[in-house]
């Protein structure tokens, strides 16, 4: 398959697009990005990669790095981390303290906030240092020695993080936090300030596509473990249009505030695609139309 050829097609299709939307208003460090860039790229099996636009830019990845922490979480941990965290799409904002009130402080899926902040501690508890281990991982899958925590959104995420703060407090109270809620927090907005490239992350999810096999061919996940992370990103991880996502797309995807989205080909590629502008569900509007329209060219999806 010619994937230069597919994206500079798809760059060209979904044009008239990029700059739709609005950069995250919430978090000012994002807020002043330019929303008429776009960039998308493609990873094979063998670790090639193709790209189109703004492809080799770095932008702040936000919430995409949750599949990472999941993914090294499991890794490390095994499936008692479901346990504390469901794997059901929430159908509420991705930082809603009223589901968490029902459920007894078990978040409903390790995409919204909460899920990701149970993630979080548990790889915090398993490694000693949550973030830089998720770095660390990054790093060595996207070969790529410079990707990097943004101080500026860190400390934007830190300022901002009242809510983030909430759910975690919330949690341990029901006993689902094992590590100080101060710890926690600062390894999430460390987390969530990590600064990649399409180019690197098509690369970083790549385990994904193959189905649990890392780059240099030792294996992360079992093949059941990646199917499991790959099915919850299917119905979880484009926030409350997940649905929408899945109907369009037809693939495992992962959605981040900062305009980007992931997505899986199991056994054939991972993508990835950005643009700052986001619809009202905190979705690329660009990002989403280009993998929408990838998929109608190629064919390429899970159904």
């Amino acid at each position: 398959m010619d994937y230069q050829a597919l994206l500079e097609q798809v760059a060209k299709d979904i044009a008239p697009l990029v700059g739709s939307g609005a950069p995250a208003e919430y978090i000012p460090a994002l807020a002043s990005v330019d929303p008429r860039q776009f960039g998308m790229a493609v990873a094979d099996l063998d670790g090639n990669v193709f790209g189109v636009g703004d492809w080799r830019t770095p932008f702040s990845t936000q919430s995409i790095t949750k599949v990472f922490a999941l993914a090294l979480a499991l890794a490390e941990g095994g499936d008692s981390l479901w346990e504390r965290v469901g794997r059901e799409p929430s159908g509420n904002p991705f930082n809603s303290l009223v589901q968490l009130e029902y459920e007894n402080g078990i978040p409903r899926n390790p995409f919204i906030n909460a899920g990701a902040l149970v993630v979080t501690d548990r790889l915090q508890t398993l490694t000693g240092d949550a973030s830089s281990e998720l770095l660390r991982f990054l790093r060595e899958e996207s070969q790529n020695p410079d990707v990097a925590f943004d101080p500026e959104v860190a400390a934007s995420e830190q300022e901002h993080g009242d809510r983030n703060a909430a759910l975690a407090h919330f949690m341990a109270a029901y006993g689902n936090i094992d590590n100080p809620v101060p710890t926690l927090l600062e390894h999430y907005f460390w987390q969530c300030s990590i600064e990649m490239s399409c180019a690197d992350l098509a690369r970083a999810g790549r385990f994904l596509a193959r189905h649990g096999l890392r780059a240099d061919g030792s294996r992360l996940l079992t093949r059941s473990e990646a199917k499991q992370v790959n099915a919850v990103m299917l119905t979880c991880g484009t926030y409350d249009a997940a649905g929408e996502f899945a109907y369009r797309v037809g693939l495992p995807g992962k959605s981040g505030v900062g305009g980007g989205i992931v997505a899986v080909v199991p056994g054939a590629c991972t993508l990835a695609a950005w643009s700052p502008g986001l619809d009202a569900q905190g979705n690329s509007v660009a990002a989403v139309a280009a993998l929408d329209r990838f998929t109608t060219l190629t064919g390429l999806s899970v159904f």
